[in-house]
């Protein structure tokens, strides 16, 4: 019997919905007109340049301590600033003499797609000692996004794995922190805790200052207001070299002409960017096998890897000049085994056999 009562009223409230007139119904609300990106940027500067003088982050702490670890000995001599966070604070009172951001940031010029030329300002805390890290690879990062009056929007604290830029479906980053975490290095190593966790050493620490135009601009998140300029501070821990085309040559190094736009790259010319061009130069043999991929197990004296550390040293002192390192896989016996890809160039052109479509 409830249930058909359910059903009942369930129909009669159908009916007198169907039965309104669509006059009786609200307007769609006008969308509202997206602002000017040039009128909004000059806005951002001065909030952004007026928050650098009057705050500062707490550098007497990082200062008290060894900037970096040193990893040449067993254990690991550590510094507590692998697990330094930055804190930022106004300039007053008791902080009267602290001194402000805008003394120690540094700034860059970035162009969006419109053609506005942006000053993004980021703080380096300290560099990081790891792999160069770059716009196409994926990043693993501890950070906090905070808006200027220092609302928390967003977090993590368990080093999140991010693409930095947006292929395929990955969704990559605003283009303030990409530009910004490049200026940065990934860790140079880690100590494992005992609890299933690590810790990382001698990794990038830093924040950047992000006009809304570089960061999410009209489009309103669930709690970041449209036009919002942006903070986000991070610990740029580890980094990944993406291959994804799996042609055994990294995305990075298909930046041919060094301006850091992966997408305009096209030896061939067949719309296909190199990044994802199986065929580079398009004369029919796979990019992958117009390289030389080689396994090293042991160094000159047959003595196999017994650490990374061992691979990447013989990597670092006998790989040639077209030699890339690829890979260091550790295997089931506690050694390790070193790949590299050589870029061959079989007429000695200058051309790498995979760009040159007289090789094949």
């Amino acid at each position: 019997m409830k249930l058909r009562n359910f059903i009942t009223t369930i129909l009669c409230f159908s009916l007198v919905v169907l039965s309104c007139k669509k006059d009786d119904e609200d307007p769609e609300p006008e969308p509202v007109p997206i602002r000017d990106r040039q009128e909004v940027y000059d806005e951002n500067i001065v909030e952004i340049e007026e928050y650098l003088e009057t705050h500062f982050y707490n550098y007497e702490e990082f200062e008290q301590n060894p900037t970096y670890s040193d990893l040449s000995i067993m254990p690991y001599n550590v510094t507590p600033n692998d697990t330094f966070e930055i804190v930022f604070d106004t300039i007053s009172g008791v902080n009267s003499d602290k001194t402000p951001l805008m003394n120690q940031v540094t700034s860059k010029e970035v162009t969006d797609s419109e053609g506005i030329v942006y000053t993004l300002y980021y703080l380096v805390v300290r560099e990081g000692l790891g792999g160069t890290i770059h716009p196409i690879d994926r990043v693993f990062a501890d950070y906090k996004g905070l808006l200027i009056d220092g609302t928390l929007f967003d977090s993590a604290v368990s080093a999140v794995p991010f693409d930095l830029t947006a292929v395929g479906n990955a969704r990559g980053v605003v283009d303030g922190f990409r530009e910004s975490i490049i200026e940065f290095k990934a860790r140079e190593g880690f100590s494992e805790n005992g609890d299933g966790t690590i810790t990382n050493h001698n990794h990038g620490i830093g924040a950047v200052f992000v006009p809304s135009g570089l960061g999410y601009f009209s489009q309103t998140q669930a709690t970041v207001p449209a036009y919002s300029n942006l903070i986000f501070t991070y610990s740029s821990q580890k980094r990944t070299l993406l291959d994804h085309d799996n042609d055994t040559v990294f995305s990075y190094l298909e930046d041919l002409n060094g301006n850091e736009d992966y997408f305009d790259d096209d030896t061939d010319g067949d719309s296909l960017a190199n990044f994802v061009d199986v065929d580079d130069d398009g004369d029919g043999t796979l990019t992958k096998d117009e390289v030389e991929q080689k396994e090293y197990t042991e160094d000159e004296s047959m003595m196999p890897f017994m650490s990374r550390d061992d691979a990447q040293t013989y990597y670092d002192t006998n790989a040639a000049a077209n030699e890339i390192l690829f890979s260091i896989v550790e295997n089931n016996d506690g050694t390790y085994t070193l790949n590299t890809v050589v870029l061959t160039d079989s007429n000695d052109d200058g051309t790498p056999d995979y760009l040159d479509s007289s090789v094949n």
